[in-house]
């Protein structure tokens, strides 16, 4: 058999046909019988077939190599890139072999958290480990790579805060706690737990953030250090350790109390934006400053007390928070009463005489909703009843939805409604405190005894959620983030999202068809860009060979402005 190419012309056209022929003899003439025509095959094809027929031999792909080893690539070339992008290496020091286990601690905190121990294992099943070459390395390396990188925490931070802060910028600040496994734990302590783990010890942090929610800086203090001694620290730091002289703090009303707005004003230069408490507040209304005609035409007005020389204070209301908490407080008023009622049943049955008993479980009821302030109870010898108190549930719902915010701004540098913004931007520092919190970075529990450890790992995660933050800004268009949040006109009513946004959630795709997926389901499609270690059947040469990207996977790097890496490596 053989392949016999015609050509014949026909007017202007010429036409090729390929065809598969068998030669015989008949009569002693040499004949060709066609079996079949190859005109419609592939040029590769053809040239294969011709080899065949010429005597060459093939095997199958898999005859031909084996498939040594598959390792997930994707995930951790993507955050491994943006972190060469950003110039992790050079913030983080000088090369070195702990340079590259520490920023291999960050990125895998980023991909996958787990503890240091673990890595060492985990390392060698990601090509993360392969590329730094630090696949097998022991935990104690890893201990200390985190001592080294703790040394270098003061320039690395004021590395990151002078990229992105100036003279004049506003900064978020808040703390959050986690709990701490052990009981030898150098700073862990009882307090305050914002994780509800009350029979926990526990460690706090500051994160200072920009406005948007970017995090560059992070302190770790004891676990029953108060917001306002924890606020001291890091106004020290902005002052002396990131070299500047004038900016403006964002904090919660628990954060810059009247002590520390003081304190600010002692030092000089230093501008602040955060709120009153509620006890502040009651002092207004009954000053009467604050009254329900204020909010008649809008939502926020500014005001004026001779308490806050040298502020201004903006009152807000929240229509759709003041109707919550009115529900809410409801709510909870009916099923105090609920148990109220079993405790008077108790008592007019007999079962309940003893006038301490009796104040024992009432107080329990009225305490377990934080409702004893509205509740009068009246206790004797066999006897028990209970009324409301009807003017302190009444003065508490005339502070519904009210807040005052207060800054040393004045209305040329920052108008009312941009105060009210500016303040409502620390929900993005929440978000940060969420994404180290949670699965994304798992900062807690903390399981390290040193202090410094203890410091390292929380500075690790800070890394890790500045990563994540510029990971979340750019692959927006790939998950279900709204892309561009519109500025709403009432800065008091609660933030909603684009419609474009809701459309996005509802399809749960991009007009293109391209699937969305949750931040940590992204970094999971990556991972499985996998790369694949081959070895040339009955040799020892092997190479290496990445799948196919699918479209979002190359989308996903494009959007990072990192190459998709190559197939062959």
């Amino acid at each position: 058999m053989h392949v016999a190419i015609t050509k014949r012309r026909h007017g202007d056209r010429e036409y090729t046909t390929t065809l598969l022929r068998q030669s015989y003899r008949e009569g002693g003439k040499v004949r060709h019988r066609t079996l079949a025509n190859l005109s419609h095959l592939p040029e590769e094809t053809l040239e294969l077939v011709k080899a065949s027929l010429a005597g060459k031999s093939f095997v199958s792909r898999d005859e031909a190599f084996l498939t040594l080893r598959s390792l997930p690539h994707g995930d951790v070339a993507a955050v491994w890139g943006l972190a060469e992008k950003l110039g992790f290496k050079e913030l983080l020091g000088p090369p070195c072999r702990s340079r590259d286990v520490a920023l291999a601690l960050i990125c895998s905190q980023v991909v996958e958290p787990a503890s240091k121990a673990a890595y060492s294992t985990w390392w060698a099943d990601r090509t993360l480990g392969v590329d730094l070459s630090i696949a097998g390395t022991h935990s104690d390396e890893a201990y200390e790579a985190m001592d080294w990188l703790y040394a270098r925490k003061e320039q690395i931070e004021a590395a990151l805060v002078a990229r992105h802060l100036k003279d004049g910028s506003l900064v978020c600040y808040d703390l959050s706690s986690s709990w701490v496994e052990g009981s030898h734990c150098e700073l862990a302590a009882f307090g305050h737990s914002r994780d509800k783990k009350r029979g926990k010890r526990q460690i706090e942090y500051g994160v200072l953030a920009s406005t948007k929610g970017l995090p560059l800086a992070i302190e770790v203090f004891p676990g029953n250090t108060s917001d306002p001694k924890s606020f001291e620290k890091i106004v020290e730091a902005v002052r002396g350790r990131f070299g500047l002289s004038h900016v403006c703090f964002v904090g919660d009303r628990g954060m810059i109390t009247s002590a520390r707005i003081e304190a600010l004003r002692s030092v000089g230069g230093l501008d602040w934006v955060s709120a009153l408490r509620a006890t502040e507040i009651k002092v207004l209304v009954a000053d009467g400053v604050i009254q329900p005609t204020l909010f008649d035409e809008q939502n926020l007005a500014e005001i004026t007390h001779p308490d806050y020389q040298g502020e201004r204070l903006v009152a807000c209301k929240n229509p759709f928070l003041a109707a919550e908490r009115a529900r809410k407080r409801d709510e909870l008023l009916h099923a105090t009463e609920v148990n109220l009622e079993k405790v008077k049943a108790a008592v007019e049955a007999g079962r309940l005489r003893d006038p301490g008993k009796i104040g024992l479980r009432a107080g329990r009821v009225v305490n377990r909703h934080k409702m004893a302030k509205h509740f009068s109870l009246e206790i004797a010898e066999g006897r028990f009843s209970f009324s409301r108190k009807e003017d302190a549930i009444t003065a508490e719902a005339a502070l519904d939805g009210i807040y005052v915010i207060r800054t040393s701004l004045g209305e040329k540098a920052m108008a009312a409604d941009e105060v009210v913004r500016t303040y409502k931007s620390l929900s993005n520092l929440e978000r940060d405190f969420r994404t180290m919190k949670s699965v994304d970075l798992h900062i807690r529990p903390i399981r390290h005894r040193l202090a410094d450890r203890v410091r390292a790992h929380a500075f690790i995660c800070m890394l890790g959620a500045h990563l994540t933050w510029h990971l979340r800004e750019a692959w927006a268009p790939l998950t279900f983030t709204d892309e561009a949040r519109p500025t709403q006109v009432d800065p008091v009513a609660p933030a909603r999202r684009s419609r474009a946004a809701s459309q996005k959630a509802a399809r749960r795709a991009q007009p293109d068809g391209t699937l969305l997926r949750p931040f940590q389901g992204l970094l999971d499609h990556l991972a499985t860009l996998t790369r694949n270690t081959n070895a040339l059947a009955g040799t020892e040469v092997t190479f290496d060979q990445l799948t196919e990207a699918t479209p979002t996977q190359r989308k996903a790097f494009e959007l990072l402005e990192i190459p998709v890496p190559l197939r062959i490596v």
